[in-house]
C-alpha cells in the first residue's frame, strides 16, 4: 500500500522541526518541550491548505475544522496564560459567543491569517509568562489552589488531544497522515 507523505510520515527525520531538539534536562525544559513540540504539530497540520480546506468540517456530525482548532486553542492559551496564571479574570475569553472557536464565520484569507497571527500572538505571551513564572507558582482554578506546572501538563493533554483531532481531519481533507 502506498502512503501519502514520506511512508507515512509526515515529513522526513531530518526536516521535521519537532525532531531538532535534543534530550532534555530538567522538569521545566521537558514539560515546555513537550508544549512546544504540540504547538508545532497543529501548526505542520495546517500547512499548504487553502482557507476552504482549512475551513472543512471533515468528520461529521462534529463541527471541528483545523481552522476552528487553531482558533479553540488561541482560546485555551489566552485563558490559561493571561486568565489564568496572569489573574486577568476580567478579559474576555475569546471567541466566547462562538462555540469556543469552533463556530467560523465566513472564511477567506484574511480569516485564517488573523487567526493564525492571533494564535502565534497568544502562544509568544504564554512564553513570555513561562520565561518569568515559577512551576512552583501556585494559581486560583475555579476557587482551587493549582500550580502552574499542572497547568502545563493539561496545555500538553489539551493540544495531545486536539492534534489527534487535527490528524484525522487532516486525512479526511487530502489524505495526508502521519506522526
Amino acid at each position: 500500500m502506498a502512503y501519502p507523505g514520506y511512508d507515512g510520515m509526515w515529513l522526513p527525520s531530518d526536516q521535521d522541526p519537532r525532531m531538532q531538539m535534543g534530550p532534555t534536562r530538567g522538569e521545566r525544559e521537558c514539560l515546555v518541550g513537550y508544549l512546544e513540540h504540540y504547538r508545532q504539530t497543529l501548526a505542520l497540520k495546517c500547512d499548504d491548505l487553502s482557507a476552504e480546506q482549512l475551513a472543512t468540517k471533515a468528520v461529521p456530525p462534529s463541527n471541528i475544522s483545523l481552522l476552528g482548532l487553531v482558533r479553540h486553542m488561541a482560546r485555551v492559551e489566552q485563558s490559561w496564560f493571561r486568565r489564568v496564571i496572569e489573574a486577568h479574570m476580567e478579559i474576555p475569553r475569546l471567541f466566547q459567543e462562538e462555540d469556543a472557536g469552533f463556530d467560523l464565520p465566513a472564511v477567506d484569507d484574511d480569516l485564517v491569517r488573523d487567526t493564525h497571527a492571533l494564535w502565534q500572538g497568544e502562544i509568544a505571551h504564554a512564553r513570555e509568562v513561562l520565561d518569568r513564572t515559577d512551576l512552583d507558582t501556585v494559581v486560583d482554578v475555579h476557587g482551587e489552589p493549582t500550580e502552574v506546572r499542572d497547568i502545563i501538563v493539561h496545555m500538553i493533554e489539551e493540544y495531545a488531544r486536539h492534534c489527534g483531532h487535527a490528524d484525522l481531519v487532516r486525512e479526511c481533507v487530502d489524505g495526508r497522515a502521519g506522526q
